[in-house]
């Protein structure tokens, strides 16, 4: 199985970087879409295993849910697709390496935001609401409480929960730029993005497909959604923005940045 090393990882991170910021605005559009799709459709199958499990199985449920939720990222890296978290960390490098202008950065950011949100709420309304996947029992509740402790949360709680989500989430993603082959780019996926789910943290995109689909089904309002949004965007930047990206650069890429 090839591998690449952390300098060449970091390299091909600012490359990937360059290419999202410089993609066509239509091109973005629907990767963003299809990005927002498929983090939905892999929360929909972690509702769907998960709430009917006995609940004396206490956290393996949650253990359980989380070993299939990964199927989101993995379709995105694999198939195609663009995704706000992974890009926080990825057009990130590649502005500290001055490759993108912070301009870029900004307008990737705005319209990847826009088109996940809006796949996101594809699969919510049209699967969730429309077909029902999320409103019958027992998936209804399990959508509801999953969205109720989404919103419990404090400002500061899931502006910290978020920041954990996406160190993980953009390690993730970084991980896929060493390995060579497919197999080598799942298993990469696979780890960080169970662990983010099990232990419970909060992830932009995903809170796009699972607060919406308990709004269809006639619990909370929009405003709760967007008091959720800001905190947890934010920390998704921080945690993708200096947690992977600026931590990594300062390691190896900044060093041969000030000796060019």
């Amino acid at each position: 199985m090839a591998f690449n090393n952390h300098l060449q990882i970091a390299e091909k991170a600012v490359e990937a970087g360059v290419t999202k910021a410089s993609l066509p605005l239509l091109s973005m559009l629907v990767l963003g879409f299809l990005g927002g799709a498929y983090i939905s459709l892999g929360y929909l199958l972690d509702i769907r295993v998960v709430a009917g499990l006995p609940e004396e199985w206490g956290t393996l449920s949650s253990l359980i849910g989380a070993a299939v939720f990964p199927l989101g990222l993995v379709l995105i890296i694999v198939g195609g697709g663009e995704l706000l978290t992974g890009n926080m960390m990825a057009v990130s490098i590649a502005a500290l390496h001055k490759h993108v202008s912070v301009s870029k950065l900004i307008n990737n950011w705005f319209w990847i935001t826009i088109a996940n949100f809006v796949g996101a709420i594809f699969i919510a309304y049209f699967f969730g609401h429309i077909v029902g996947l999320t409103e019958a029992e027992p998936y209804l509740h399990k959508t509801v409480a999953t969205a109720q402790a989404k919103l419990d949360s404090t400002f500061l709680q899931s502006l910290v929960s978020a920041i954990g989500c996406n160190w993980l989430v953009g390690l993730a993603v970084w991980m896929t730029y060493g390995a060579e082959d497919i197999g080598g780019k799942i298993l990469a996926i696979f780890f960080p993005i169970m662990g983010f789910v099990a232990i419970g943290f909060q992830h932009v995109v995903a809170n796009m497909f699972i607060i919406p689909a308990a709004i269809f089904a006639g619990h909370f309002t929009w405003m709760d959604f967007l008091e959720n949004f800001v905190p947890v965007f934010i920390g998704n930047a921080i945690g993708g923005t200096i947690f992977v990206s600026m931590l990594y650069w300062i390691s190896y890429l900044k060093p041969t940045h000030n000796k060019q």
